[in-house]
């Protein structure tokens, strides 16, 4: 991928586009395309299919989702498949039609069946049943993996899948009703210690296992992965650790300050039991993270301080 390469990042402004772009950027490259959610909506045919036949770029990055946490999921589960589905489409078949030369696709490892072998192979997919409390955004991530593979198979394109572990940092969602775990405890610890609160209440029994990484980890792994992987089955992102939702809150408790007890409440859904991925793929490619949980942690607080705690409102 040439450094002067007409580059897209689909979902730019997000988490993880806007990672992708640091990353980019970091490594020299120059002729990005970045356009909001306000400038092109993904969901429509013909916005799409204008803007690529106008912009024509050579490599597309699609990090555009509808994204959000347990209770976004369960309470919008009809615009978490639509919405994704239309954008995947969209943005993909206009890859192809334009023929863009390389296309990245990254999914979730909530693709994966609720009761997966641990650590998860990507080979896993498809053989069994979804977690229910985010079954349509996984659906309509599974299609986008299935779409690439198909338009590999059936036209040539080379539209290659990721699949990130549990995602946090920079540019999170910090909006407790829709974000993910991290963020969410990260946020109600920080405002607890403003506040001198006397306890955080957490969501289920603490005892599920999560796998963490760094988007800027995940950012270094995209790119890698469209320099290096050609092949149309999916490839996993993470980072082969796991730990409990308990030892989580711990550690962001210690990190912020907080002295305040931990209330775990046992009535809210825990989600999955464990979903550790099985990275053993990508490392053998050559890459492997580098940020640990605490480390992404403090980053994460520290651009929280310098945006002045203004993500939380």
């Amino acid at each position: 991928m040439e450094k002067s390469a007409k580059i897209y990042i689909a979902g730019s402004g997000g988490m993880v586009g806007s990672a992708i772009v640091r990353q980019l950027k970091k490594e020299g490259y120059t002729n990005l395309i970045l356009k909001s959610s306000k400038e092109i909506d993904l969901r429509n045919q013909k916005d799409v299919a204008d803007f690529f036949n106008e912009e024509k770029p050579e490599y597309v990055f699609l990090a555009a989702a509808k994204v959000g946490g347990i209770l976004a999921n369960n309470t919008y589960p009809a615009m978490f498949l639509y919405d994704n589905l239309m954008i995947q489409n969209n943005v993909i078949h206009q890859a192809y039609s334009t023929n863009v030369k390389k296309l990245l696709f990254l999914g979730s490892s909530c693709i994966y069946p609720k009761f997966a072998p641990q650590p998860i192979k990507e080979d896993y997919l498809l053989t069994g049943e979804l977690e229910t409390t985010n079954e349509a955004y996984a659906i309509a991530k599974i299609a986008g993996v299935e779409l690439c593979k198909f338009y590999m198979k059936q036209y040539g394109c080379n539209f290659i899948s990721a699949m990130p572990t549990n995602l946090y940092g920079i540019n999170d969602n910090f909006d407790l009703t829709n974000s993910h775990v991290l963020p969410a405890l990260l946020r109600k610890f920080i405002e607890a210690k403003q506040n001198n609160a006397p306890s955080v209440s957490i969501w289920g029994t603490g005892s599920p296992k999560r796998e963490f990484l760094f988007v800027d980890d995940l950012a270094e792994a995209s790119l890698f992965l469209m320099k290096n992987y050609n092949d149309p089955q999916t490839v996993n992102v993470g980072t082969g650790e796991d730990i409990s939702i308990k030892e989580l809150a711990e550690t962001i408790k210690d990190i912020v300050g907080f002295d305040g007890e931990l209330i775990f409440d046992s009535s809210k859904p825990d989600g999955t039991p464990r979903k550790l991925l099985d990275v053993s793929k990508i490392n053998s490619l050559g890459w492997k993270h580098t940020t640990a949980v605490s480390e992404g942690i403090h980053k994460t607080i520290e651009w929280i301080e310098k945006n002045n705690f203004s993500v939380f409102k």
